[in-house]
């Protein structure tokens, strides 16, 4: 893989990127012109044509990601769409037109995507599904593999069973309502106010749980004739946490993926129980992994069993603020989308 310090000595051009050189909120980040090396060795150039806003992103910028910035003028962005622009010696899985989407299996303060243009190597990046447009494939890659990874390929889902979605309402939450139906499996699904209940119905959603007003647990006992739920798959973590686990039945799974409450994880004392935490990352990193989901994706696509939610579309770089301030507000349903070109 080509260094940083090779690609110092490169630099063929500039490109507009998000950047911001502190911590804080969407007014941090602005877009500037910024460095673009030419391809090395195993790396390919993308011209961005949209990219897709996600949750961690807003962390990052905040200070409260898993891993942390290095100010100033650190990148942002996992999720793209483009179109290969050039090769470096060595690539032979792309050529200059290929439609590609990024794989968030990087460092985005190093490899942010979200710019008008990138170098990165060549296997950061995999096919877009045919006939999939750049707005569509910039909300799909990361919101899917993540829904496939937590509940097929970790938590075994089955055709029948209950399957609890928290913050349903993220795209990452409507994927998975997709996801599970698409299994044969039932989709029970909470949103924390009554405002989104209708929303979730329409998009498949078998149940909706309004967590502000209703008892989670007890909802979903009910609902499942006092079984309790076979699987979880929890966006939130928190002191909340327990109330998962007692929402299940007993021996079942819960996949923690995000922790949208910064608090102490609790256990539910509901045993037998199995937790499994989710990192997308360390599955895209397995080339195997990338292929099944690559083609779990287009095949869903294809059918229209899969077809991702998409809130509110951006035009241009210079909103990155504005798409910000939506996601942060939580009023929106489903995957925020910036159009780049």
């Amino acid at each position: 893989m080509t260094t940083d310090t090779q690609r110092k000595g490169r630099t063929a051009g500039m490109t507009r990127a998000v950047v911001f050189d502190s911590l804080g909120g969407p007014e941090v980040l602005k877009v500037e012109e910024v460095p673009l090396p030419s391809p090395g060795a195993g790396e390919i150039q993308v011209r961005v044509e949209a990219i897709g806003l996600n949750r961690a992103e807003a962390l990052f910028r905040s200070g409260g990601y898993y891993y942390q910035a290095t100010l100033p003028g650190s990148r942002l962005g996992y999720e793209a769409a483009g179109v290969v622009e050039a090769v470096g010696e060595g690539v032979t899985a792309y050529a200059p037109g290929d439609q590609v989407l990024a794989t968030a299996g990087f460092d985005f303060g190093t490899h942010g995507v979200h710019a008008e243009r990138v170098v990165h190597p060549a296997e950061f990046w995999v096919r877009s599904p045919e006939g999939t447009d750049a707005r569509t494939a910039a909300a799909a890659w990361l919101t899917y593999t993540t829904a496939y990874g937590a509940l097929h390929e970790t938590a075994r889902m089955a055709p029948g069973d209950h399957v609890l979605i928290t913050s349903a309402s993220s795209g990452v939450g409507t994927a998975a309502i997709q996801v599970v139906r698409r299994a044969g499996a039932i989709p029970v699904v909470t949103t924390r106010g009554e405002s989104k209940r209708e929303r979730l119905l329409e998009l498949g959603a078998a149940h909706v749980i309004v967590t502000d007003t209703e008892d989670l647990a007890k909802e979903v006992h009910r609902i499942t004739r006092g079984k309790g739920a076979d699987l979880a798959f929890d966006a939130i973590g928190g002191p909340g946490f327990r109330a998962v686990g007692d929402a299940l039945r007993p021996g079942g799974t819960v996949v923690l993926y995000g922790w949208l409450d910064p608090g102490p994880i609790h256990l539910s004392f509901n045993w037998p129980l199995t937790v499994h935490t989710y990192n997308n990352g360390v599955l895209i990193d397995d080339p195997g992994f990338r292929d099944r989901a690559g083609a779990y994706l287009a095949s869903g696509l294809a059918s229209g069993a899969l077809a991702p939610v998409i809130a509110e579309t951006f035009d241009g770089l210079d909103r990155i603020q504005e798409a910000h301030r939506l996601m942060e507000s939580s009023a929106h349903t489903g995957k925020i989308v910036v159009r780049v070109a």
